[in-house]
């Protein structure tokens, strides 16, 4: 895993600002950097000025055979890569045979000689996670791609005289990018808690998408051409069909199984988060049977037991004989939100960016490599919103007055948390009134449209006031492949919440500790796979999971199964009525975040209040606030 950066441009490159991009990202690879730099000559075939930069986090091959940039034999082509590709030894092997000769035992040199031999094709060969690009001198063109999913991730400038791209924005930023602050990426992040792609918080800064690639053709022309194309994507339409539940569930086995191997290559240790949920204890036990040695699996815990799976971690670590290390999380939130911010460059208001940063740091004091068990939800029905969404079919036939009579009910008394189940009840009840295309959406969203006008400035209004970011969700829903309501959603969940949140939360809090998280379940084949299992083997009745379940019946304990999903959260709600209150109110309440004019300060002290007191659960929207003000003054205010 690694940090890359890069530039091209018809005037020079500073060299030595080229290389504070390298120290911004030198957390994503402490072990090695590089830089390539060429100067063109116009009017000779290489007229542009093109730099590749490179921060390397050494796991495959560690020699320095495999240091990047990286060139062919001749020089035409060099890349700068960020990634694993897992079955980089097959491919190989096949380029061998058609003439390719290697230095390195590393995958890098794999991504560059397929390039050579099947130029934009080579990604139809790629498995694993990456973001990458490649020069090549003789054609004056940059290739960038990204993998199917999403995993690694990549930033791009271009204001049609220089390109540049870095894998976080603190990249791009070093290069005196400016910064022009993207109110409709603002309006979308407020809306989601994150900024889906090709969007970005400051104008004429994009994200490449997942399953893209992008070329830049230069030439001799002082205008470059730019060009971005989808490679690949997920369909649910086409379903296996069986009626043979037990051969299902050993494919089910075999597969993941297959997937987790893939990701044990490795010359450096791993090891494996264990939350003592499904997914985690899945992964775990499969890497139990396929390692020697006793796997080093990886727990954090905070005092508040609502918040504190560490009991179940530890009986999942003690069947399965681990080497296990925990951890219990002290409130520290002040220190440690700053370095997030920072790290993640945009507003980004998942919470659990928190406890995956803890949780990264703890692991990467003993091994490089951490294998994790995200996607096993989206691919498996796991979250509570689908089996909403399918009784939700349900409950919108009952008369509008009895609905309208439970949310009366559920509105007596405060909320004393966002994961209380009366929280949960009183957004499945209230969700009804919506119309059908917008229940999956109601579940995804901090601010609604309601919401947007009782608490944007007018100013923000005004700006605003022909975005509607809500018909990005409802147009991915609407899009899907699937044929019912709980499968359009995970196929929606699938290009948004899961590349542009939890992909981008473990991404950036593990890669700032220089630990590489490595996922099974976001398997490109498996997740096919798993797409085409008919919606009956996910989601059984209120049995979420059904046929993962089945498959590791007698492998994982029955209670793993049985028990509430908790997510990975922080007490957030607590902390706002506690020990984050006057710092909460405080930095809302500024002079210098009032004057932005985002907002209403009435609404604002009234959001505040509420929670504060314990009338409502705000603490989502407080957050996401809090969120985009100290990303204002780290980003922002400069």
């Amino acid at each position: 895993m690694c940090g890359i950066w890069g530039m091209i441009a018809d005037g020079d490159i500073d060299r030595a600002l080229f290389e504070k991009a390298g120290d911004a990202l030198s957390h994503r690879g402490p072990d090695d950097s590089g830089i390539y730099l060429k100067s063109g000559v116009r009017g000779q075939g290489s007229g542009v000025n093109a730099a590749l930069g490179h921060r390397r986090l050494s796991i495959i091959d560690l020699s320095e055979n495999a240091h990047q940039p990286m060139s062919n034999e001749n020089g035409s082509l060099w890349i700068t890569y960020n990634g694993e590709i897992y079955n980089f030894q097959e491919i190989r092997k096949a380029l061998t045979a058609a003439g390719h000769r290697f230095k390195s035992n590393s995958d890098t040199e794999v991504i560059l000689h397929a390039y050579e031999e099947w130029e934009e094709k080579c990604l139809e060969k790629f498995q694993g996670m990456f973001a990458f690009a490649i020069w090549d001198g003789k054609r004056q063109r940059l290739f960038i791609a990204r993998d199917r999913i999403g995993k690694k991730p990549l930033f791009y400038y271009y204001d049609g005289k220089t390109f540049a791209f870095a894998s976080e924005l603190q990249g791009l930023m070093a290069l005196n990018i400016p910064r022009n602050v993207n109110l409709s990426a603002i309006n979308f992040f407020l809306t989601y808690q994150y900024i889906p792609a090709p969007k970005s918080a400051f104008k004429n800064i994009f994200k490449l998408p997942p399953a893209h690639y992008l070329i830049l053709e230069c030439g001799d022309n002082p205008h470059s051409i730019l060009r971005i194309q989808k490679y690949w994507d997920i369909d649910f339409s086409k379903k296996i069909v069986t009626t043979d539940e037990r051969g299902l569930a050993v494919e089910v086995f075999q597969r993941l199984d297959k997937a987790v191997e893939k990701r044990l290559i490795s010359d450096v240790p791993l090891g494996a988060f264990l939350s003592g949920g499904i997914d985690s204890s899945i992964v775990t036990a499969l890497m139990s049977g396929l390692m020697k040695e006793p796997v080093k699996t990886f727990s954090i815990g905070f005092e508040d037991d609502t918040y504190n799976e560490l009991p179940y971690a530890r009986q999942i670590a003690k069947l399965f004989k681990t080497d296990h290390k925990e951890f219990i999380v002290k409130f520290d939130a002040l220190n440690v939100l700053p370095k997030l911010v920072r790290h993640y460059g945009e507003p980004f208001a998942d919470s659990s960016a928190l406890p995956t940063y803890y949780l990264s740091k703890m692991t990467s004091e003993f091994v490089k490599v951490a294998l994790s068990g995200d996607g096993g939800d989206e691919n498996f029905a796991g979250y509570d919103r689908y089996y909403a969404l399918k009784l939700m079919q349900w409950f919108r036939h009952m008369p509008e007055s009895v609905r309208a009579l439970c949310v009366k009910i559920l509105n007596i008394g405060g909320e004393s948390d966002i994961k209380s189940k009366k929280k949960r009840l009183k957004r499945f009840v209230q969700g009804s009134f919506n119309p059908s295309n917008q229940e999956y959406l109601q579940w995804m969203i901090a601010f609604s449209k309601n919401d947007m006008q009782d608490y944007y400035g007018d100013a923000m209004q005004e700006s605003l006031k022909n975005e509607e970011p809500h018909d990005y969700l409802i147009k991915l829903f609407e899009r899907s492949t699937a044929n019912n309501m709980v499968e359009k959603a995970m196929d929606a969940d699938i290009h948004s919440y899961l590349p542009f949140d939890l992909l981008v939360k473990v991404d950036i809090a593990s890669m700032a500790n220089s630990l590489e998280v490595r996922g099974p379940f976001l398997d490109y084949e498996f997740m096919e796979f798993a797409a085409s299992i008919p919606a009956e083997y996910k989601l059984r009745g209120r049995i979420n999971k059904y046929i993962l379940k089945k498959a590791f019946n007698g492998v994982i304990p029955k209670a793993v199964f049985s028990r509430q999903k908790a997510g990975f959260g922080v007490p957030i709600s607590k902390w706002f009525r506690n020990e984050l209150k006057d710092y909460l109110t405080e930095t809302l309440l500024s002079q210098k975040s009032l004057q932005r004019g985002y907002f209403k300060p009435d609404a604002v002290t009234k959001l505040i209040s509420e929670h504060t007191c314990g009338r409502l659960d705000n603490s989502a929207k407080l957050w996401a606030l809090l969120m985009l003000e100290l990303w204002h003054r780290e980003f922002a205010d400069v």
